[in-house]
């Protein structure tokens, strides 16, 4: 399924949410909250999966049946690979506890099997992912420590080495299966052009042959919008590749009632010129939109929102942790949609008589 630019999200709570009780709505009607992300523009669906999770979800099993969902609305779907039983990020990159002992050529056999198996799966049921990422925000490696890159073996050639061979390795994996599915490496730190390069450079040394590359930016994290435009263009010129932002937020609110443990609750942590109020949210979308889209070369190949619909409706999430994302939503905490939401429609061009945006 081809889409000229991706305005996605990633909705991986979303069954969660739905099974907590939460509900969402446009104008006083409930609403599947998919549909209406689909109504407002939103053409593509990213799913994270954890190898056995504590908590089952984002497991193989839940992550059939939301792609089954994504499929039916005629959505392009990008498949996540934590390799990992939780999250996966560049603080923790933990082995799932079934690969703890296998020594790096058992290692790699079992990330193979597994990565063939979970694409294999998706095709036979006929959602095919369209895009498929090895691993997540895998900026200091993957499945510590034979895959690690942080710290002390940020330089070392072995450690690179170990990393390419395990990308490799899952790239091959989801080649096997269909060799037209798009496969990339996402790192995070989208405003860093600097970090950006000392990854990619090492991945093109070891000659990893991946089709795009995928970006986190967050601005307490990551930059402003113009350290994200610098290292965009250098990327799409200096490496050729198509980016997508695959993970990005910003806050409409920072006075809430689970403020002590959101990870957005300070006025320092802000965008300079955009408020954490509705309107300032929608703002700072359109322009990171916008922004994107001049790419050079139009490379930049689309973005997805993280989490847009985690609204607070329980406290025991299958995570281990409090919802502490509740203010960077595209939905309010009663579930209704956010002006946020309604800029990604305007600027997608959505019609429903044309099926939707960049099909």
């Amino acid at each position: 399924m081809k889409h000229s630019f991706l305005y996605g999200a990633d909705i991986s709570f979303l069954d969660e949410v739905e099974q907590a009780g939460g509900k969402f709505y446009e104008g006083e009607h409930e609403e599947d909250c998919l549909e209406i992300l689909r109504r407002n523009g939103v053409n593509s669906i990213r799913l994270r999966l954890w190898n056995d999770p504590a908590g089952e979800f984002c497991n193989l099993e839940h992550t059939l049946q939301m792609a089954k969902r994504v499929k039916e609305k005629g959505m392009h779907l990008l498949l996540c690979f934590h390799y990992s039983d939780e999250w996966a990020d560049p603080k923790h990159q933990t082995k799932p506890i079934e690969w703890a002992s296998l020594n790096f050529k058992e290692l790699k056999l079992a990330l193979y099997s597994f990565t063939q198996h979970v694409v294999s799966a998706l095709v036979m049921q006929g959602t095919k992912p369209d895009m498929v990422q090895i691993g997540n925000e895998i900026t200091m490696g993957i499945l510590w420590e034979d895959g690690c890159v942080s710290g002390e073996f940020r330089k070392s050639d072995e450690k690179w080495q170990n990393l390419s061979d395990l990308v490799r390795t899952g790239v091959q994996a989801v080649k096997s299966v269909d060799p037209e599915i798009n496969v990339m490496v996402h790192i995070d730190q989208g405003g860093k052009n600097d970090v950006c390069r000392f990854f990619l450079d090492r991945f093109n040394k070891h000659g990893i042959d991946f089709d795009s590359i995928g970006l986190s930016f967050y601005p307490w994290w990551h930059g402003t919008l113009e350290d994200l435009e610098y290292n965009l263009a250098d990327l799409a010129l200096r490496y050729g590749k198509e980016i997508a932002i695959v993970e990005m937020a910003y806050p409409w609110t920072i006075h809430n009632p689970l403020n002590d443990i959101t990870i957005v609750r300070a006025k320092e942590q802000l965008h300079p010129g955009y408020a954490a109020t509705v309107e300032g949210q929608a703002e700072y979308v359109r322009d990171f939109i916008q922004l994107i889209q001049r790419t050079p070369h139009q490379k930049c190949i689309g973005f997805h929102y993280w989490e847009p619909c985690w609204i607070p409706c329980k406290t025991d999430w299958s995570v281990g942790h409090l919802n502490n994302w509740s203010n960077l939503t595209l939905f309010n905490d009663s579930g209704k949609p956010l002006p946020a939401l309604t800029a990604i429609r305007e600027l997608s061009g959505f019609s429903t008589a044309e099926g939707g945006p960049g099909v």
